[in-house]
């Protein structure tokens, strides 16, 4: 009796490009801001100051966040073309030697020799440069840099986390502004960590410890400066 037949693997390997930049832009937005906030009502300051203050951090925040993506990932896209064009041409003046190093790929990957140059040479004919891009650089259509998207990513949730403990400060008594954003933030970066490592289909628990741990201590660091220059100044 034949057993049941599997249905086809869920993976999330496909939401690495947007999910690395939403996550880093969200947990940045949270605790830079988050912090600046602590920072600036540890020295005592009024409510408009902190929330001006805060306000300040998220603008400027979001443009950073998405300057530095565009340029980083846009650099890996100028290495991912650069390393491109040299296999294509390559390819044009040595397709038999490009052909035997695809083969020698898939030997040490347990293929046998005669087999391998069989796969090499039918994947070479339906995509020669494809076949090279995925096997011999490790470049795909899933991980392959977008910039425009990780840039505009990173802004919009940086700004989303960025938002959170400025309402927690809006809405909290300025005299208790250090407590209430504090437990505040950290709650959403838990529930951050927990969210982002279910969609990436990752332990919940040590990704929600990990960015909280984090948040601890860059708050904790700001509300000392806060209140060493509140003191001085």
């Amino acid at each position: 009796m034949a057993g049941p037949v599997a249905g086809p693997e869920h993976h999330f390997i496909h939401r690495i490009g947007w999910l690395r930049a939403a996550v880093l832009g969200a947990n940045d937005g949270i605790v830079s801001t988050a912090s600046l906030i602590v920072g600036v009502a540890a020295a005592e300051a009024g409510r408009e100051g902190i929330l001006i203050a805060g306000v300040a951090g998220l603008v400027a925040g979001a443009m950073s966040m998405a300057a530095g993506e565009y340029v980083s990932v846009s650099s890996q896209a100028d290495t991912e073309r650069a390393d491109l064009e040299t296999e294509r041409q390559a390819l044009e003046e040595a397709p038999e030697a490009e052909l035997e190093e695809l083969a020698e790929i898939y030997v040490g990957r347990g293929v046998e020799i005669g087999l391998a140059r069989q796969v090499a040479a039918q994947l070479m004919a339906h995509d020669s440069l494809g076949a090279h891009a995925r096997d011999e650089l490790g470049i795909s259509d899933t991980l392959s840099a977008r910039p425009i998207q990780a840039a505009l990513t990173s802004a919009a949730t940086f700004s989303v986390g960025a938002a959170l403990p400025l309402a927690a400060v809006a809405v909290a008594p300025v005299e208790h502004a250090i407590p209430v954003v504090s437990v505040a933030s950290l709650a959403c970066l838990a529930l951050l960590g927990g969210a982002s490592a279910r969609a990436g289909g990752a332990g919940t628990l040590k990704a929600a410890f990990r960015v909280t741990l984090w948040g601890v201590l860059a708050m904790a660091a700001t509300a000392a400066i806060g209140a060493v220059f509140g003191t001085v100044v």
